[in-house]
């Protein structure tokens, strides 16, 4: 009896179990696109990243981070597509390939997330809190949406203490798994894009946008990039909008678009898409645009299996030049993908 008196009072001083946290949607690794987007302000920002769940209950955010208080330059990605195949020299009105240009990217996007922060996480139901680190007070709430078969979950945004859109989706894949550009444009399901945007302080949103992936042309050398040569378009590449000499409606009637996606990394889930109206750079005398042309970084959504998704991601193209730049830049968050 004295023995177990003993054992009795030295069982508190045993370590306890440490408590195992419930995964968001039973899932690790979730990549997301956040913007604080308001109309009549200037100084608006998305951030493009990575957020890992781990079972202690903590959360680690990787993300990139475009702002107007800081407007990055435009950047190379150090790829060009292949002359012929998948790209052409030619400057003639209705060429079927892409201009054999450079494609650009968001300025630092070619480098590592320059922000990381951690914080704690729990789930509620259907309900994932999450609240940061950080210099002010931030918490997030999203929806989680498990898919049909369960390998991949869909983050709805609740409630956001700064960013005022948000997108994102998880699975238990590595964040370094990511899927080849052939893949991408032999994708058989129809991807579609929801969309928020600010530009020329006006916040719009758009919702079931199909992205026409299969329409994208491979490159056999540059096996990393798809081009497309849109023909015309009915909205944009206007006379009205920016191509008085050459856009659509005028005598050249050019309202074709220039659209490249490129893989950025072979280590990770980014991918990057440029693109621009043909006849901005017939106005400014140019063959390769140096206006201020689309770039919208990407992660792939890939779900536990490997399957690719789509991406969500993030447009940071700010004005190059002007008395007024920040009035003309263009900023969004979006999804492109077949689960929503």
């Amino acid at each position: 009896m004295r023995f177990l008196a003993i054992v009795l009072l030295l069982l508190p001083l045993l370590p306890t179990p440490a408590y195992a946290a419930e995964l968001p949607g039973g899932k690790a690794n979730y990549v997301v696109t956040l913007g604080r987007l308001r109309a009549d302000v200037r100084d608006n920002w998305v951030r493009l990243g990575t957020y890992q769940f781990a079972t202690d209950g903590t959360v680690t955010a990787r993300t990139y981070l475009w702002r107007q208080t800081a407007p990055a330059a435009r950047e190379g990605t150090g790829t060009t597509p292949d002359l012929d195949s998948c790209s052409t020299v030619s400057g003639a009105v209705g060429h079927t390939r892409a201009r054999h240009c450079e494609v650009l990217t968001a300025g630092g996007f070619r480098g590592s997330p320059p922000e990381s922060r951690t914080g704690t996480f729990s789930v509620a139901g259907d309900v994932l809190n999450i609240t940061w680190n950080f210099a002010q007070a931030w918490s997030e709430q999203w929806y989680l949406r498990p898919n049909a078969d369960g390998t991949l979950v869909r983050l709805e945004s609740k409630y956001n203490t700064f960013a005022t859109y948000a997108y994102g989706y998880g699975s238990n894949a590595a964040l370094a798994t990511r899927r080849a550009m052939s893949t991408v444009q032999a994708f058989p399901g129809t991807l579609k894009q929801d969309l928020a945007s600010w530009a020329k302080e006006n916040v719009t949103t758009s919702n079931g946008q199909v992205f026409a992936h299969p329409a994208f042309r491979t490159c056999p050398t540059t096996t990393w990039c798809l081009t497309y040569a849109q023909p015309s378009s009915a909205g944009a590449c206007q006379a009205s909008g920016g191509c008085p000499n050459y856009g659509g409606g005028t005598a050249t009637n050019d309202s074709s678009i220039q659209y490249y996606l490129v893989k950025v990394s072979s280590y990770d889930r980014r991918d990057t898409l440029w693109h621009w109206c043909t006849c901005l750079a017939r106005e400014r005398g140019e063959f390769c645009y140096t206006g201020n042309s689309h770039v919208k970084p990407l992660l792939q959504i890939i779900d536990d299996n490997g399957g690719f998704h789509g991406w969500v991601g993030a447009e940071a193209s700010f004005y190059p030049s002007g008395s007024d730049p920040r009035y003309s830049d263009m900023l969004g968050v979006f999804r492109i993908t077949d689960t929503r």
